[in-house]
């Protein structure tokens, strides 16, 4: 875009490289009656391709200064609804419950200091279908890293129980103007068919959330405040016990601690 100023504090760097932006359409398993959220189309480049898919099309635009450039999009489209305001103060729930869908597909180019953010919202308001999110490499390993790795971590196994994970595409930072300083990854989260039975997540995020609090530490101090004796039954059917650290468990591991509980 001729004459634009690029603004570091909202993570503007747009998508400029086509092959990248076809892979993204193609790993959408677009279904009937669905919505598509757009958060931040920038410019609308990947706009342009998701409109030609069987799917309303809402987008949030933070950027006032795009609306020029979008709102003739949205004119030459009626299935593209432009909202320009911050996605992270909407009340997903209650604007979804406005809308008529059985399909619900989020895509997102996502800075990085907002992707945890915008991942917990959207799984905490609404039941999304599938995800594809673009997002920097070294967070895209976080989400599928395995126990015992350096990148696993509560985040990993809240992910993992929600969604099937695969990746898309590894993106060079030369397909973005400006050009940032990390490659990125586009990642796709398919919402579990069957997942495994938790008895309460609510429990069971609080669990997750408290075992990685201090990652250096044990089990036994992370999670002092719950019932040890209770917990190291359950880890002893895996030949572990208290001195554990949570990197070491599996989600099946953390369900059947949080259902014991």
């Amino acid at each position: 875009m001729k004459n634009f100023e690029y603004k570091k504090s909202l993570g503007q760097n747009f998508l400029i490289d086509q092959n990248i932006i076809n892979k993204i359409i193609n790993s959408i398993d677009i279904r009937e009656d669905s919505i598509i959220i757009e958060i931040g189309p920038g410019s609308g480049a990947l706009t342009k391709k998701l409109v030609e898919l069987n799917a309303n099309v809402i987008s949030f635009e933070i950027d006032t200064r795009l609306k020029e450039e979008l709102d003739k999009l949205e004119k030459d489209n009626n299935n593209l609804k432009i909202i320009y305001e911050d996605f992270l103060n909407i009340d997903l729930n209650k604007f979804l419950k406005t809308k008529k869908y059985k399909n619900l597909y989020f895509v997102a180019n996502l800075p990085y200091y907002i992707t945890t953010a915008i991942i917990n919202k959207i799984t905490k308001e609404s039941n999304p279908t599938e995800m594809i999110l673009m997002v920097q490499k070294e967070v895209a390993e976080r989400f599928s890293a395995v126990p015992n790795t350096k990148d696993y971590g509560s985040i990993s196994v809240f992910l993992q129980y929600n969604y099937d994970i695969s990746k898309v595409a590894i993106v060079s930072k030369n397909c973005f103007f400006p050009v940032p300083k990390v490659d990125s990854v586009v990642i796709k989260f398919k919402s579990k068919e069957s997942k495994l039975k938790v008895n309460n997540e609510n429990v069971f995020y609080k669990l997750i959330k408290d075992s990685f609090q201090f990652k250096r530490k044990n089990l036994k101090n992370n999670l002092k405040k719950y019932d040890l004796e209770k917990i190291n039954n359950v880890l002893k059917k895996y030949n572990k016990d208290l001195t554990a650290r949570a990197e070491s468990l599996t989600v099946e591991e953390f369900i059947d601690i949080s259902n014991n509980l």
